[in-house]
């Protein structure tokens, strides 16, 4: 593959940049500059054709995912125009496309379309306020470098959050694709009116033969990356109901939905305003989109900085799709993120830099402009097969079947977010997917495992007695290991595991020592229980000691005044000098095997 930084060969790839200094002044947060700077003749031929290319399929998939989300088709180009400028500036991908996206048209319809009560001027409102707050809460997020906060969305839960968002997504668009229309909100709710509709005879069967034939293009021809599929079908389509004079609006007796003209001339500066009863789930709304945008674009984006050898700030990343979406929402158009269909697109034609987006935002401009009844005779339901053609591709069922071999939990709690979307909505949704991220990130350290170690003949180190039944342990002396930060949700069950290793001893206990090795952290409260355990070990006549401690943990005791209570002589460097120091103070006969060994004149096993 030609890299843009040679245009011959592919560097050696950077997995991270060779200084780690942020660039100064505006080549910080405006990557777009330096691009200009280095910006080489030879890349200009490919970014136009390039953009060329891709404004053929910007448009009917703009156009698309605006119905998708409850808006004005135009609104779709409005988004993409400011969104693919602004991203030319702030974002740090070279080739990255972004705009409205089908993750993101059931967020925004689930907040537009019970609150614009159908009128479509309250509707674009709602999407822009919508659009500006995930780019201030993208932009501030990523000058405050939590580009990392996306990570806490395991797979199973995003799998599960994308599978019910497509399958709602998938719903609202199964009436334009038959040629009717229903009036319901929710998946459970769009798919008993659907089937009410059909029950009453609502079916337009041409309409349905241009969706379905639509549909079968798209999925066919994406076998073939290189071919503009979604281009292919929906000018197919268009054809069709032009040659055949199917347009309702033409008085056809068996004519279909079409989409009719787009407004003339380009978008102007509108400061979107809303109700103060709708602030509340437009912020939510503006925050799960935020979320989703940016772990889309973060994945797609460093897929593509793989492939074109470069390093891609995620912070950066996380500025320039909050710019991209500031700037869609103040020239009314609504929430973008990055794309996965028409991003390959610009490369299989030969992008170089965001000077093909920008090719591409003039040319939809131009269009505007010029031609801006060349989409009248577009049909709904070929626009209805593009979006259910993108939703399609969201789903997720063979990793789903991997996690359900490896790990059966993980593969319900994915399920159960799949429910949450389709039984309470997509706003609820992603709150339930958010929750459950929280749950799943603590549970491991609010009930982690632990263990007591013993000596394994042949073996190095010290190991756990329940997997090694074998295992000898040193009378007198309990070795416990922890494995997980020790903080407030799990202090008690420390101390409970503690004093019940204690208590099955199979000798009097002198000393027990804590494998601190895992133990990352502690806080108050679990430092105010370690004091109340030691006491408690001080009054039955056990030493409490540690072993392998970090030294940053040892710093926080030492900020809650434990470490100097419990002394300097009671934490040591490793568990082998742990044991070394309790057999010679307590005068305890115990022969390693490691001694025997040596004794003989045997080898250690390493």
């Amino acid at each position: 593959m030609e890299s843009p930084e040679t245009g011959n060969h592919p560097p050696q790839r950077l997995l991270r940049p060779r200084s780690t200094r942020a660039a100064a002044g505006w080549g910080r947060w405006c990557p777009g500059i330096q691009t200009v700077r280095r910006y080489k003749m030879a890349w200009l031929g490919h970014d136009i054709v390039a953009g060329l290319v891709l404004t053929a399929v910007l448009v009917p998939v703009g156009i698309a995912y605006a119905v998708a989300s409850g808006l004005p088709g135009i609104c779709g180009l409005y988004a993409t125009m400011a969104g693919l400028l602004a991203y030319a500036v702030f974002g740090p991908s070279r080739i990255l496309v972004l705009g409205p996206d089908s993750s993101l048209a059931a967020l925004i319809l689930a907040v537009v379309l019970p609150l614009s009560a159908g009128d479509p001027h309250r509707a674009v409102a709602l999407a822009g306020m919508m659009a500006l707050v995930s780019g201030v809460l993208c932009i501030v997020a990523g000058a405050s470098r939590l580009g990392f906060i996306t990570e806490l969305l395991s797979k199973p839960i995003r799998y599960g959050y994308m599978n019910g968002i497509a399958l709602t997504v998938i719903a609202s668009q199964l009436p334009g694709l038959f040629g009717f229309s229903v009036d319901a909100h929710g998946l459970l709710d769009e798919s008993w009116q659907f089937g009410l509709a059909l029950w009453a005879g609502k079916l337009n069967p041409m309409a349905l033969l241009i969706g379905a034939g639509t549909l079968l293009t798209i999925l066919l021809l994406k076998r073939y990356p290189r071919l503009p599929g979604i281009l292919v079908a929906v000018v197919g389509a268009t054809l069709v109901v032009t040659l055949q004079d199917l347009a309702w609006a033409t008085g056809a007796h068996a004519g279909v939905p079409v989409l009719g003209g787009l407004p003339q001339g380009l978008p102007h500066f509108a400061l979107p305003s809303i109700d103060s009863n709708d602030v509340a789930p437009v912020l939510l709304g503006g925050l799960a989109v935020a979320l989703i945008s940016f772990a889309d674009t973060s994945v797609l984006s460093r897929t593509y900085a793989g492939r074109t050898a470069t390093f891609v700030d995620p912070n950066q990343e996380m500025v320039g799709l909050g710019a991209a979406n500031f700037a869609a929402g103040l020239f009314q158009g609504f929430p973008i993120s990055a794309s996965a269909s028409r991003t390959p697109v610009a490369e299989a034609a030969g992008a170089r830099t965001q000077l093909t987006g920008m090719v591409g935002a003039c040319t939809v401009g131009a269009m505007l402009l010029m031609a801006p009844g060349l989409p009248r005779n577009v049909p709904v339901a070929a626009l209805s097969a593009v979006v259910i053609a993108s939703a399609i591709g969201l789903i997720e069922v063979k990793d789903l079947r991997r996690i359900w071999r490896i790990q059966r939990w993980e593969f319900w709690l994915s399920i159960g977010c799949l429910l949450g979307v389709a039984l309470l909505g997509a706003i609820p949704g992603i709150g339930l997917a958010i929750l459950a991220a929280v749950i799943e990130f603590l549970w491991d350290g609010w009930r982690p495992h632990s263990a007591v170690l013993g000596r394994v003949d042949g073996v190095k180190g010290y190991h756990d007695i329940s997997r090694y039944p074998e295992a000898r342990v040193v009378p007198g002396l309990v070795l416990f290991r922890w494995d997980a930060p020790l903080f407030f949700a799990n202090a008690e069950l420390f101390r409970d595991r503690v004093l019940d290793a204690v208590a099955d001893s199979p000798t009097p206990v002198r000393w027990l020592v804590v494998g601190a090795e895992p133990m990352t952290s502690v806080d108050v409260t679990s430092a105010d229980v370690l004091d109340e355990l030691d006491m408690t070990l001080h009054e039955a006549g056990i030493d409490l000691c540690f072993a392998e401690m970090k030294d940053p943990v040892k710093d926080k005791l030492k900020r809650f005044g434990l470490f100097s209570r419990l002394g300097e002589q009671r934490f040591f460097a490793t568990l082998g000098e742990a044991v070394r120091r309790y057999l010679v103070s307590q005068n305890v006969v115990w022969i390693d095997w490691e001694d025997r060994a040596s004794e003989s004149g045997a080898g250690i096993v390493q």
